[in-house]
């Protein structure tokens, strides 16, 4: 029903404070992703969708190590709530999905139907220079020496994609530009003795398998942002050259069609 085919349920009817019952309390048994799903028959209310935010605040402010989306489950999503819940994507994650009963023969099949999917954020500087800027000096400091510099190994890596990006020093990531604006298809944040990737890239198991498969530390995949997440060391750039350019023209790929 969402985005991930490795759901487990991990609670149903679930108590909470004050609040009565989550119908079902989903979970990634590969990442750390949670889903708070209220279901209901016939035409969604407010009560349901207050509902639905409400157990979603709750579970994220109780777990905050994991991730949350909400979803609402209904026979009949209309127009007027689903431009309600409309307002809110964005602001929280959130999933619309109708459920319709069809009868054929003696048989009755249900068909679920995504009505509304979880808006995929981009980071603020794709769109506006707002982003406090740093420096090399900045990040030499806050990673290291080393890790700088295979920033800049990557840089040149991404440079025989487009000659014309740079390295675009922020307080929280370095990402790339071009001409001035960012061009972040992958983020860098370099610590003291790693460096983490972040390209973007749809999730799929063939890119799991081909990082896995080449030994790379692959972190539990970013569905907000869209984003891969790597660890990478010296040895990485050396031994794995070839995977890490496949990844990064994926991403880059990706970003400009």
């Amino acid at each position: 029903m969402v985005q991930s085919p490795c759901l487990v349920l991990k609670d149903k009817e679930r108590i909470q404070p004050r609040a009565g019952r989550l119908d079902l309390l989903l979970q990634d048994a590969e990442t750390s992703h949670r889903y708070e799903v209220e279901v209901q028959l016939g035409g969604t209310d407010e009560s349901h969708i207050i509902r639905t935010i409400e157990y979603w605040d709750i579970e994220r402010k109780r777990y905050p190590q994991y991730e949350h989306t909400a979803v609402i489950v209904a026979e009949n999503i209309t127009a007027r709530f689903l431009n309600v819940i409309g307002l809110f994507n964005g602001m929280i994650p959130l999933v619309a999905i109708q459920m319709n009963a069809l009868k054929f023969n003696d048989h009755v099949g249900l068909v679920f139907t995504k009505v509304l999917d979880q808006m995929t954020l981009g980071l603020v500087d794709e769109d506006e220079d707002v982003q406090e800027t740093t420096d090399r000096s900045y990040w030499v400091n806050r990673g290291s020496q080393k890790t700088i510099e295979m920033c800049d190994q990557l840089l040149e890596t991404v440079k025989s994609l487009d000659a014309e990006l740079e390295l675009k020093y922020n307080k929280f990531y370095i990402g790339l530009a071009k001409n001035g604006q960012p061009c972040n298809f992958v983020v860098f944040r370099p610590k003291k003795s790693f460096l983490r990737i972040e390209p973007r890239l749809a999730k799929s198991d063939e890119t799991q398998e081909q990082l896995e498969t080449a030994g790379l530390d692959v972190m539990d995949y970013d569905d907000r942002w869209g984003r891969y997440r790597i660890r990478l060391t010296p040895g990485d750039l050396k031994k794995q050259t070839e995977v890490i350019t496949e990844v990064l023209t994926q991403a880059f790929n990706g970003a400009n069609n």
